[in-house]
């Protein structure tokens, strides 16, 4: 079945728009912003655990930044037009690789600091034509996952390779699968591109490297480069097959000559860092559309808006549903109670198709020890009727865990 992401997205009360923000201006929900917020968390977890240090940095640029960077020149069609501030003009920035430079040019470096890891999931804009927007999936306010390792040339393959491996786990635990990987080369006679050819046929000939060294087969393709250096792009489709990019990693040697960036190597000398750039699971937006479509609206229990739903079966057992949701939430558990106020049992377990676990408590389980309730899953197996105590703890340790799997012994 074909999950389109703009439909069940407002069905699921994930996000909305309005034409009072403007087009290409999502915003999110209660529900949709667990699912931003969890994922947005897990990411910043594996980047702390990979050796990154977060960083904020403004959302705002003056004009000079990027005529630094190199964006003015090459990317000033997908910009948003500049804003005057007194005698200086800012911008709003469409990628916060200039940023990163700054922060890494703001002290002195010695090689023992390399390899610096810096990440930030920090909002940048496009200025996309109306035509092309839609959804999450092409948006004008972009919250990108994105982190820029400085290092020296020794360690570069290293470190996109490293890239590849964060970007291969986060797939598994998302359920996300790659269609496959593009080595992304400039187009020929272009102006859109920095005109160096050696800056290009060394960064390509690390990606390749970086590419051969994982086994992963892959395709170069031209004409898909950034401006300023070649890339590693891992390739999504939708349920119509259409392709996107989710994650990249990209070599640059040209942002870090624009920007002059150095350390001091152990010979005392001046040298110039390799800037690698790398995204796990590229824009939130894009990713968790995905997610949706990919899914379809059923997310991994780690990431799921809802996680445990607790059934009473009549107003008596209200008092034993209260203790439950207590115990599941300061367990850290998203949980809520679906009363009888709300319908039929089976209405409210139809309603609620699309949470992990359902618990329902009738008059059996309440009256039993310990507090028991029946078991449903949400792809309609039912392990039987434990303590509650039990399912929490084991909801917990599932989702700790993260990946697909629902329940011990499943493989997913």
């Amino acid at each position: 079945m074909h999950h389109d992401h703009r439909r069940l997205g407002r069905e699921l009360d994930l996000f909305d728009t309005d034409p009072l923000i403007g087009a290409g201006l999502p915003y999110w929900l209660p529900d949709g912003a667990v699912v931003r917020h969890t994922l947005e968390e897990y990411i910043r977890e594996a980047e702390r655990e990979a050796g990154y240090r977060h960083v904020y940095s403004p959302v705002l640029g003056k004009r000079e930044l990027y005529e630094i960077s190199g964006h003015w020149e090459h990317y000033s069609d997908d910009m948003f037009p500049p804003m005057e501030l007194g005698a200086e003009q800012v911008v709003l920035r469409p990628s916060l690789c200039p940023h990163h430079a700054l922060i890494y040019r703001s002290r002195a470096r010695s090689y023992r600091e390399l390899p610096l890891r810096i990440a930030e999931l920090g909002g940048m804009y496009r200025s996309e034509l109306s035509g092309v927007l839609g959804g999450l999936t092409r948006v004008r306010a972009i919250q990108l996952n994105d982190a820029h390792v400085f290092c020296t040339l020794d360690q570069a393959v290293d470190e996109a390779g490293a890239a590849l491996k964060l970007i291969g786990r986060a797939y598994a635990d998302l359920g996300i699968r790659a269609v496959r990987h593009r080595l992304s080369l400039p187009g020929e006679g272009s102006g859109k591109y920095v005109a160096d050819p050696g800056l290009w046929r060394r960064a390509t000939g690390l990606l390749r490297r970086t590419l051969d060294a994982s086994g992963i087969p892959y395709e170069a393709v031209e004409g898909e480069a950034a401006f300023y250096g070649p890339k590693i792009d891992v390739q999504i489709a939708d349920p119509a097959g259409r392709e996107a990019t989710l994650s990249t990693v990209q070599i640059d040697f040209h942002q870090p000559e624009r920007f002059d960036l150095r350390y001091i190597g152990p010979d005392g000398a001046k040298h110039r860092p390799v800037m690698v750039h790398r995204s796990i699971i590229g824009s939130v937006e894009r990713a968790v559309a995905h997610l949706v479509e990919e899914h379809g609206g059923a997310f991994p229990a780690w990431l799921a808006p809802v996680q445990l739903l607790i059934l009473p079966v009549a107003k008596a057992q209200d008092v034993a549903a209260g203790n439950l949701l207590r115990r599941a939430r300061r367990m850290g558990l998203r949980a809520e109670v679906a009363g009888p106020g709300q319908g039929t049992l089976g209405a409210r377990i139809r309603a609620a198709r699309l949470v992990p676990y359902q618990a329902v408590i009738g008059e059996r389980e309440a009256e039993g020890d310990g507090g028991l309730v029946a078991v449903r899953l949400r792809d309609g197996r039912r392990p039987g009727v434990v303590p509650g105590a039990e399912l929490v703890d084991r909801i917990a340790a599932r989702v700790a865990a993260r990946g697909l799997a629902l329940w011990d012994g499943d493989t997913a």
